[in-house]
């Protein structure tokens, strides 16, 4: 039997009211920081926010855009749990490259051609030999950490190119560097994404891989370019990472939490609850935000990583319960 008109308005209403709840929350939160903290809305505070934003920003496109083309299932889906440990290992290769006395040239193209080797390999194993990506990248993952640490022998490697000196205090029109960075890869990508058939393709892939294949879509070649421009996005966040800390350092799969959140954030600000470049914009913006309040009110890190698993487990239990049928 049909649906009643109600019952099928039901899926659209929770969608629109998930939506645009997390966009009042957004704002409440905003509102909360802007009465509590001191200066939180001063322009320079605002511009250090989207500057500050750029690493994880980055890298939380990459991964929105595995889950692009291989679904927003958690277990069977698209996920890269690499990208933080890819952006470590592009940093120190660029700082060694760096402090070896390598030109601009080839410190950023081998820094590039790291992070797309991190790409090609989990878009291999994930293709190739069809492995879940949950366990193929964090295999994938534990893999390039240890290489990193091989390469820098756990320690901090300074690097001071005149590429970082510009990414890290260059200003246009009162904006840092790493915000136009942030801001330029996100136009990129949504234009690739959300304009191009390669993206449409690419959507469809994630969303109906069956019916994809049916139309003539090379479905694995799009989830493996997927895994490439994750990769790559690994090793551009490696070079605002390295302008921020002056060269390279340890501990980058410590951002991981903050990605996956950003990314899984980032489907409640999109339509129809779909993963999207634009909404992870937005969901990087609101846990830059969040951090900077909680550094403004003296209120101690570890309750921003327990915030972001709270956001995690809302999102996923909401966006299930809004996609369930009546």
């Amino acid at each position: 039997m049909n649906p009643s008109p109600v019952e099928a308005a039901r899926p659209r209403l929770g969608t629109l009211l998930l939506r645009r709840g997390a966009l009042l929350a957004f704002a409440a939160i905003l509102l909360v920081f802007a009465l509590g903290a001191p200066n939180f809305l001063a322009p320079g505070n605002l511009a250090n926010v989207l500057a500050q934003s750029a690493i994880l920003g980055i890298l939380a496109f990459g991964l929105t855009t595995v889950i692009v083309g291989g679904g927003s299932n958690v277990l069977s889906g698209g996920l890269d749990l690499s990208v933080a440990a890819n952006l470590g290992l592009s940093a120190a290769v660029y700082a060694t490259l760096d402090n070896a006395g390598y030109g601009a040239f080839a410190g950023i193209g081998l820094t590039l051609a790291t992070g797309l080797a991190v790409g090609l390999l989990n878009g291999l194993v994930v293709v190739g030999f069809r492995l879940p990506p949950l366990l193929a990248t964090l295999a994938s993952m534990n893999l390039v950490a240890g290489l990193e640490l091989v390469l820098t022998e756990n320690t901090v490697l300074p690097s001071a190119s005149p590429l970082l000196e510009w990414l890290a205090f260059g200003v246009w029109l009162g904006v840092p560097a790493l915000a136009w960075v942030l801001l330029g890869v996100a136009a990129l990508l949504i234009l690739l994404i959300d304009c191009t058939p390669f993206g449409l393709r690419l959507y469809a892939v994630g969303e109906y891989p069956e019916a994809a294949h049916a139309a003539g879509i090379a479905v694995r070649r799009h989830v493996f370019a997927s895994y490439l421009i994750s990769g790559l996005c690994g090793s551009l966040a490696a070079f605002c990472s390295a302008a921020w800390f002056s060269g390279s350092t340890t501990g980058s799969g410590e951002m991981l939490l903050s990605v996956v959140a950003i990314a899984f954030l980032g489907t409640i600000f999109s339509r129809r609850l779909r993963p999207s470049i634009g909404g992870t914009l937005l969901a990087t913006l609101l846990v830059g935000f969040m951090i900077n309040g909680f550094q403004l009110l003296n209120i101690s890190s570890f309750w921003v990583n327990g915030l972001q698993g709270v956001l995690i487990l809302l999102v996923v239990a909401l966006s299930g319960l809004s996609r369930k049928e009546p």
